[in-house]
This record gives C-alpha cells, structure tokens and sequence, in this order.
C-alpha cells in the first residue's frame, strides 16, 4: 500500500494495481459534501496518467452504506442564509464528477454496499463495473424532501424496464440488490463478506485478467426480484400521460400495493412529482448522460432558486423532523397544465460543463 493520504473525508490510496478512493464520514453514511467531490475528482484525474493505477475501486467506510446521498442539511443551510451560488457550485462539481466516472479511461468498480441513495448513485451508478451486496438499498428518494432526481439518476431510471423508471422516479422506493441489477443499476452481486477477498483480487491478479472477468469469479446469484411481478400494474399506470392519470389508474387497480403506491404519491410534492415525470421522459430520449446531466441541472436550480418545496421539505425531514411539510400547492389538483414547464425552461446563471 503507498501515497496514503485522508483528504476531505475522503482515503485516497494505491493498493497494488488498484487506486482505492474509500468515501470516510461514516457517521452520516459517507453523505458527500464539496471537499469530498473534489478530493474524489482530483485524485482520478491525477491517476489518469499514472501507471501503477490500472483498476480505480470507489467504496465507503464503515458498515451502514457506501453514500447516503448529497448532505442536503448543508443545501438547506446556504439556500436559507441567501448563499444559492454556492449550491450551484456544489452541483456543477459533483454532475461533473458524475461525468468523470462514467467517462474515466480506466476500469471504475464501484462497490454499492448498503445504504446507497441520491449522491452515492451518481457515485455507484456510472462506474464501468457495479457491485451490489445482500445489504445494498438502493434509491433516488429526492421526491421525498420535495426535490427531483438528479447526479445522473434520470439516465439511469429512464432506462429500466417498461415503466419502472417513473415508479422508482416518483415513489423513491427502494431496491434490493437483485432489483438494482434487474433495473440496469448495478452489474454484480457479490457477497459482503467476500469484498475483501474481491479487492484483494483486484490489487494483486497475477495474470491480465480483467477486471470483469475477476469480479465474476465472486458473483453470486440473488434471490429473484420481486419486481418481473409488479410489471403488469406499474407499466399501465405509470404510463398515464401525466401524475394525476398515475394515481387515476392506480385507484382503479385491484392490487393492494397499487392502492398503497397512489396514497403515497398524494402524500409527497406535488410539483416535484411533475418535474420529475417530466425529467425522466426527458432523459429517455436523450443521446447520453451529460445531456440528461445538464436537464437535471435546470430543473435542480430552478428548485433551489426559485421554488420552496425543497427547503420545506428538508426542513420537514431532516432539520425540524416534524414531517409535517407544507407544500406549494398542496395538491396535485391545484397545479396548472404542464406544471413541468417552468423547470424544464430554467436557465441557470452557469452553465454545468
């Protein structure tokens, strides 16, 4: 092991023929703030060109998850006190390191162990090998805090099977670890306990052997996903050309988690429910995942900017706890025709790349 350094809460080493970035805030589940961002994106650009690194391996420390997500109470705190241009600094660095990953010129693993949601998905979700555990919980819960998908998540979700892109969009459900490979997140399952062994493998293969075909000789089968069985009754409802047609068809359903599903969509934001419809119809008919970064990134600096459902609903969920959010409007019935339009419209004051 050399060049072992804490940068940011973020361990930046080489161990071997791997350069390993381990994510170091355990105590909030490795949530990334801008320091991490940038140490994550200096050290993978300082191993492009470096030779001992042939295998670049993404992971987080301790046992809870590898990223909860962006630390969204710090957003709150600098859109309250009037200091947005910071935000949107702060998203312009981590959709650029989205963009980095999915673009490095050398094989990216990403270990998705526990806990991985929002900003760990932008982390885990555009490396070139994905690897799950039997612990992972996937999710784009932003919908929950008032808020829409972003660091690439629409790319992603746009892409999964029938309509479980709009449901995973809206409701921020979570996913297993075989439901994150039936979606298209993740590539691999691997056991927890056996990722010692897998980076090890990775480090110090005697032979090229790539980095595929190592992680197949750990990967395991899941249990099936429950998801094939859901198909009929998500991809009917939520191809309702808007929300309130989504939760009309889940209404006339007769399978319990339908009804479930329609209770929980009239409980979240109504505007953000629109804007992300809308954002991941979007980014299924885009060319690649800079174009899908760069609509979130309007949309996402339209909420912080000039909408408050993002503030109420951190302050809702993680700053008062109260969850007790007052939307605006409260309900879906209240929004006009294309209630999208003004996030899809949005022109930042920079532009992402």
């Amino acid at each position: 092991m050399t060049d072992s350094t804490t940068a940011s809460r973020v361990v930046i080493r080489k161990e071997g023929a791997l350069g390993r970035l381990t994510l170091d805030r355990p105590e909030a589940i490795n949530a990334l703030d801008l320091g991490m961002i940038e140490a994550l994106t200096q050290a993978l650009t300082a191993w492009v060109d470096d030779s001992d690194v042939q295998i670049v391996v993404i992971d987080g420390a301790g046992e809870r998850g590898m990223c909860a997500g962006g630390d969204v109470r710090a957003l709150h705190a600098q859109i309250v006190a009037g200091r947005a241009d910071e935000t949107a600094a702060f998203f312009r660095a981590e959709y650029a390191l989205n963009a980095m990953i999915a673009e490095y010129p050398k094989p990216v693993v990403a270990l998705a162990d526990g806990i991985t949601m929002g900003g760990g998905i932008g982390l885990a979700g555009h490396a070139a090998i994905r690897i799950v555990t039997e612990r992972s919980k996937l999710a784009m819960p932003e919908t929950r805090i008032g808020f829409t998908p972003d660091v690439g998540g629409t790319w992603l979700l746009g892409r999964a099977p029938g309509r479980f892109g709009e449901y995973f969009a809206l409701t921020g459900a979570t996913m297993t670890a075989a439901d994150a490979v039936h979606l298209g997140f993740a590539d691999h399952v691997v056991p927890s306990d056996r990722l010692d062994a897998l980076r090890e493998a990775l480090a110090h293969r005697a032979d090229p052997t790539g980095p595929s075909e190592i992680v197949l000789l750990f990967d395991e089968t899941p249990e099936p996903s429950r998801l094939p069985a859901m198909r009929e009754w998500v991809d009917e409802a939520f191809s309702a050309p808007s929300v309130v047609e989504i939760v009309a068809r889940l209404r006339a359903r007769d399978e319990p988690d339908a009804g479930v599903t329609a209770d929980l969509l009239e409980s979240l934001a109504p505007t953000a429910l629109v804007v992300t419809l809308d954002a991941v119809r979007e980014a299924r008919a885009l060319s690649g995942l800079r174009a899908a970064l760069e609509g979130e990134y309007r949309r996402v600096l339209w909420f912080v900017d000039e909408h408050p459902d993002l503030v109420e609903g951190i302050r809702a969920q993680l700053v008062d706890k109260d969850r007790n959010p007052k939307w605006d409007p409260a309900t879906l019935a209240e929004l006009g025709p294309d209630a999208g339009a003004p996030a899809r419209e949005y022109t930042p004051r920079h532009p992402l790349f």
